[in-house]
């Protein structure tokens, strides 16, 4: 829609209040609610955000150690843009109109804002003639809890939704209709579409896929999914955790992304059928720059200290740098089954990461791979990726895995030298902030916001 649309669109609606919000570093939602006079002025230009949207970390504790934001500078406004194409409805709560917006046109704040990076991304995409589509899976854990009882409770002993293991219960999915029925109705009439949903291996987990759209639609409905069910959790006096491992006894929870790219015309290039496995050799540039990548830009897909320890052999999570064909025991699914759904699974990132750090990530390393023409040197892993010791190892804490970043130059190669500093940073912060042997700081950190 166009800015004019949506003015005469909104004065139609006949509301006070609009909510309006941006994702910050760690894809925690920040907004506000802002009257419909300031929200018509602000479509016309922009609106004002202190700069410490990029200054804190998720306890709006502020960084020491950044530069594009912090007492140095004083905070002033940085000057968010709305977005008129993410206009949406939220259904529970009664229809008031939302909106997203970033730093795109904010020349500083631009370089470190996850959406603006991501749609620097997809210029660079759109350039080269290639149409993104990706989407997300996600798994998460429900309580039967408030945030005023976890706070009673110390995070201990927790009340799950329903008990035991019991992965694709039809039975567990009755016993919990009314939110079941809330969260898939609700969540379409707010524009994310889910292809499925089911419990997983767990005490009240479940998983949901997101229909796939182009890229930015994805990494919108992918963030906005998780504060979402959030909200609509709670209405039913649950707390929903996108925690990677909030529970050394369970399995972690994922945020998979899977990726093509696609003509002008609507044909999938991943696909060949006259090459090995159907892959095309753009798959295979694309799938090698992904490999390659990955032990140098982890920090995106797991950015807290809790995330690696989601990273367990046996537990569905990769370990190891490695793929193959409808395996999901390596980081990379090649999945081939016809045509006009093959795609790349990145089975790496976990729930807690930033949707559009994670995507902007998995796309800039496949473009790197297309860019360079990589080959795709690595064979297939057949079977148990976690029983093959010749496979490269990841990183196996947050330091590793951000000492490993900052010392090679593809992150600010791909994304600037400022973001790469900034991000680096936030995650060194991150580092200083807790023991990260102590799950019970963790959970406080980390259970209900991120």
């Amino acid at each position: 829609m166009t800015r004019e649309e949506i003015i005469q669109l909104i004065k139609e609606l006949d509301v006070r209040f609009i909510r309006f919000g941006v994702f910050d570093i760690d894809g925690v939602l920040r907004g506000k609610l802002i009257s419909t006079q300031k929200f018509l002025k602000a479509i016309e230009n922009h609106i004002g955000f202190c700069n410490v949207i990029f200054g804190w970390d998720v306890n709006d504790a502020c960084y020491d150690n950044t530069l594009v934001s912090g007492w140095h500078t004083g905070y002033p406004d940085a000057f968010s843009t709305i977005d008129p194409n993410s206009f949406r409805k939220i259904p529970w709560n009664d229809g008031r109109p939302f909106f997203l917006g970033d730093f795109s046109d904010s020349p500083t704040m631009a370089e470190v804002c996850p959406r603006s990076i991501l749609k620097k991304v997809i210029k660079e995409v759109e350039q080269m003639g290639f149409h993104p589509k990706f989407s997300a899976e996600f798994e998460w854990f429900n309580f039967l809890e408030t945030p005023a009882s976890l706070q009673q409770k110390d995070f201990s002993d927790l009340t799950p939704l329903t008990p035991g293991m019991f992965g694709y219960s039809v039975l567990r999915t009755s016993q919990n209709q009314d939110y079941i029925d809330d969260l898939v109705d609700q969540l379409y009439d707010f524009g994310i579409h889910l292809e499925g949903i089911h419990t997983e291996t767990g005490s009240g987990v479940y998983e949901a896929a997101i229909t796939y759209s182009d890229i930015l639609d994805a990494a919108d409905n992918a963030a906005l999914f998780k504060t979402s069910v959030k909200e609509i959790a709670s209405r039913h006096e649950i707390t929903a955790t996108f925690m990677a491992k909030w529970s050394l006894e369970f399995p972690g929870c994922s945020g998979h992304i899977h990726q093509s790219l696609w003509d002008q015309e609507g044909n999938n290039l991943f696909t060949d059928a006259s090459k090995e496995f159907g892959m095309s050799s753009l798959a295979q540039h694309y799938l090698a720059g992904q490999l390659y990548a990955l032990p140098y830009l982890l920090p995106m897909f797991a950015p807290t200290t809790n995330s690696y320890k989601r990273y367990v052999e046996g537990s569905w999570a990769a370990t190891t740098k490695s793929w193959g064909i409808e395996n999901r025991t390596t980081a990379f699914r090649f999945i081939n089954q016809n045509a006009g759904s093959t795609r790349i699974e990145n089975r790496v990132p976990g729930a807690d990461a930033n949707p559009y750090l994670s995507m902007a990530a998995s796309l800039a390393a496949g473009l790197y791979g297309i860019k360079n023409e990589l080959a795709l040197e690595q064979p297939p892993t057949k079977g148990n990726a976690y029983a093959d010791s010749s496979l490269e190892q990841l990183p196996k804490d947050l330091s590793s895995a951000t000492k490993a970043m900052k010392e090679h130059r593809l992150a600010a190669e791909l994304f600037g030298a400022t973001f790469a500093d900034h991000f680096i940073k936030t995650r060194e912060w991150e580092l200083t902030q807790l023991d990260s042997s102590d799950m019970k700081q963790e959970l406080k950190r980390y259970f209900e916001i991120i």
